[in-house]
């Protein structure tokens, strides 16, 4: 059995940090002054109980050896998203609101994966340090899922994330060497990007605070609003480019935007996922709006705002929405549909299977066509001109494999429950790719999560920790041989 002392430091580090961070909705309630009592003591239990968590773990082993091995590093990130959730969820329980365990974890959950999927109505009419708390969870979380992508999953060869393994060291000043370097850089680009949202929304017609908590959701691809109409609420086609221009950045790797920050902007044009991802987000943008414009009769502007808009939310994961997309026919519903599995870039706060996996599928399939036509022929695979490792397509096919699988498993399971076949699937899919709203009359664009049954809300909340943990992190932990020796 392995040591728990460096994860009981690190899990208790994290309770102290949030327990800090829950104060700062505290503040803002006395600042406000218009909210009730309860609020201000919820938020103040919650950070009084994650201090009395955390305190004792990081006492008592703080010469812990960080020097961990494999499995503690898989262990330690699960347990670690699973006790966030855990004490994350208290103010939501204890708050005016007063959720249930059940709605109060899914909607903990839903924004610490930066999924934007709500079992929440009349935001509009709730207090102003429950959005709050909401847009931070979703910041926050994005940060957690960027540092957990580039420093962590690379180094345990989870669905082909090693590739970008040498990328991460090499090219930018070997940042996957020390933790502290790995928060110190992507923070402080993450933050400088989530300001620069914030004063263009500002900027175009957003008051100061939509603008904040919206830019907190868009950078982390979150789609947490402050309104039931989302994006509708401004109707403003300036809001609408802002967030569509913030949420492609935001699908790009963190890290190659550290790079433009240190000078070295080219290596964002030679690179090949994020050339791929330009050309599927244009590709399929433009015909979104040509199909808008021609079947709907709409201005070519306003179909090109909407098409791009809808198509980067649902690419990138954030969710966002304007129009309930139900409406616009069978092609648009689709093609949704199938975007909602392919997610931005690695390295990003994108959820989904992620461009570079579709871009090595693909060459594959070229190289297996071209070992049928040559059957002499050696083909080998390459990602940004390096041969890659034959180890690695391994894990891009494990992974998809078990992508698509665990998507079909959690939509019959849904189906038991008792919900159609649209709901079942598109909530499978929107879960474990983390993307928000699903399709149909009850989790669509425009509906919610709350009428499902609690068992349902559970299934999801496992769905979206799965997808956002990369799935295979997860299951590995239950393995047998996981726990000898």
């Amino acid at each position: 059995m392995f040591s728990l002392r460096p994860i009981l430091y690190v899990v208790g580090t994290l309770l102290l940090i949030l327990a800090a961070i829950l104060l700062l909705p505290a503040v803002c309630i006395i600042i406000n002054g218009s909210e009730p009592e309860i609020n201000l003591r919820a938020f103040l239990f919650s950070s009084l109980v994650a201090a009395i968590a955390g305190f004792p773990m990081f006492a008592s082993t703080r010469q812990a050896n960080f020097q961990m091995t494999p499995r503690q590093m898989y262990f330690l990130t699960v347990i670690s998203w699973l006790m966030i959730n855990l004490f994350c969820a208290v103010p939501f329980m204890t708050s005016s609101l007063g959720l249930s365990l059940t709605d109060a974890i899914f909607e903990t959950v839903s924004g610490t994966t930066t999924t934007g999927s709500t079992i929440l109505t009349g935001l509009d009419q709730l207090p102003d340090s429950i959005l709050i708390w909401r847009a931070m969870l979703q910041w926050l979380g994005g940060l957690g899922i960027i540092v957990m992508v580039v420093a962590i999953l690379p180094q345990l060869r989870v669905g082909g994330m090693r590739l970008f393994r040498s990328e991460a060291s090499d090219q930018s000043e070997k940042f996957t060497s020390r933790s502290n370097k790995v928060v110190q850089s992507f923070g402080s680009v993450y933050l400088a990007l989530s300001v620069l949202c914030a004063l263009s929304y500002y900027f175009a017609g957003m008051d100061l605070y939509n603008a904040i908590l919206h830019a907190m959701t868009t950078v982390s691809t979150g789609g947490y609003s402050t309104s039931d109409l989302s994006m509708q609420q401004f109707a403003s086609s300036e809001i609408l480019w802002t967030s569509s221009v913030f949420m492609f950045v935001s699908g790009l790797p963190l890290i190659l935007l550290v790079q433009i920050v240190h000078g070295r902007a080219e290596l964002v044009t030679r690179d090949q996922q994020v050339r791929g991802y330009f050309h599927f987000v244009l590709f399929s943008a433009l015909i979104l709006a040509v199909w808008l414009a021609i079947a709907y009769d709409m201005n070519v502007m306003d179909a090109l705002c909407l098409g791009f808009f809808t198509t980067i939310s649902i690419i990138t994961t954030t969710g966002y929405t304007t129009i309930d997309y139900n409406l616009w026919g069978g092609l648009a519903v689709g093609a949704f549909f199938f975007l909602t599995f392919s997610g931005a870039c690695a390295g990003s706060t994108a959820g989904g299977i992620k461009i570079f996996r579709f871009q090595i599928a693909a060459q594959m399939l070229k190289n297996q066509i071209n070992g049928m036509l040559h059957p002499r022929g050696v083909f080998r695979n390459f990602y940004n001109g390096t041969p890659i490792s034959s180890d690695i397509v391994a894990s891009v096919i494990a992974f998809s494999f078990v992508f698509l699988g665990t998507i079909a498993v959690l939509a019959i399971a849904l189906s038991l429950t008792g919900l159609d076949l649209t709901t079942s699937l598109s909530g499978a899919a929107t879960a474990v790719a983390n993307v928000g709203p699903g399709l149909g009359d009850i989790i669509g664009p425009v509906g919610s999560f709350a009428p499902l049954p609690d068992t349902a809300k559970w299934l999801l909340a496992v769905g979206m920790l799965l997808g956002r943990l990369e799935i295979l992190t997860v299951l590995v932990i239950f393995t047998a041989g996981f726990w000898r020796g």
